[in-house]
């Protein structure tokens, strides 16, 4: 017979071993299915203006048979966004480009700002998932190399979006006139900050805007730090994926940046040398196709209603 306190330790690792099976099935095999749909409201517009609704898409790391994701992306059509704000890192596989096409296309004709993350230039990688709770990813020395331009020319050319990798654009959306400007991804160093500045004080010297948006796909604070710098009403973000893997009243356990894990999803504020602006970071569409995982993260879209009031 066994000991009692051998019974004891095989009943505790039978729990264990039990629960981290269930989290397993539920992270691998049904959370990352349960694509929701976050809501907020900002303050932003002068007085008399008409409220706008942005569609915040982001991290949707495509791979052409991820049909599920295709088709709740595309109904998102429905919400009859004003404008969309993509935070990058659209492509997970070399043909990721097939489904991005299925569920961006309803959104043709809906003025939209992009940048890129790295996963729009390089392919993803097999890698032990375990490391991304190491550090910040890396990419390895030879990676697959994705048709970025092809991509481009779908969102510039055919959906009429604004690149706005290290660059600036000026558009009217609804009759409200809106200043953006955006960085490439920082999490490789692509981001080109100092090269925003004249551009920046050209279209303002040419209009005045009602709103002006940051777009970045990694949040780091030296990245936020400038946009409020800028004169950013309000940030838009990505990359985090949320943490991916959250536990339940603790929250993300990494960010794959240096945000504070507390901004690591979702609508805050960024603070800097007396200035503020709302900071949303959306957890994401997608996952690696190499860490196929959600847990108390789901892959999610934000809208955002911009209403009068500032």
């Amino acid at each position: 017979m066994p000991h009692p306190l051998t019974r004891a330790a095989l009943t505790t690792l039978g729990a264990v071993g039990a629960v981290g099976t269930a989290s397993a099935v539920w992270g691998i095999g049904i959370e990352r299915y349960l694509f929701t749909l976050r809501e907020h409201q900002l303050q932003l517009l002068p007085a008399g203006a008409r409220p706008l609704r942005i569609l915040h898409l982001s991290d949707a790391h495509m791979a052409p048979w991820q049909r599920t994701k295709q088709r709740w992306i595309a109904g998102l059509a429905a919400l009859e966004p004003d404008l969309i704000v993509n935070t990058g890192d659209n492509l997970g596989h070399p043909l990721g480009l097939d489904g991005i096409r299925a569920a961006f296309g309803p959104f043709r004709g809906i003025p939209g700002l992009y940048v890129h993350g790295s996963n729009d230039h390089v392919a993803p990688s097999p890698r032990n998932p375990f490391k991304y709770f190491l550090g910040p990813s890396k990419i390895k020395s030879e990676p697959e190399l994705l048709d970025t331009g092809l991509l481009d020319r779908y969102l510039a050319d055919e959906l009429g979006w604004h690149d706005l990798n290290n660059s600036v654009a000026a558009l009217d959306v609804d009759g409200v006139r809106l200043h953006a400007f955006g960085v490439n991804d920082a999490h490789r160093g692509w981001d080109r900050l100092d090269s925003l500045h004249e551009p920046l004080e050209r279209m303002r010297q040419d209009d005045d805007a009602a709103v002006t948006i940051g777009v970045t796909h990694a949040p780091y604070r030296r990245v936020l730090d400038a946009f409020v710098d800028l004169g950013a009403d309000a940030i838009f973000a990505g990359h985090t994926h949320g943490g991916q893997v959250r536990l339940p009243g603790v929250g993300a356990l990494v960010a794959n940046c240096d945000i504070p894990l507390d901004q690591a999803r979702g609508l805050s504020t960024w603070s800097h040398a007396g200035r503020v602006a709302p900071l949303n970071v959306s957890a994401g569409l997608g996952h690696s196709i190499y860490a196929p995982v959600r847990f108390a993260c789901r892959p999610e879209a934000t809208l955002i209603s911009v209403l009068p009031g500032r």
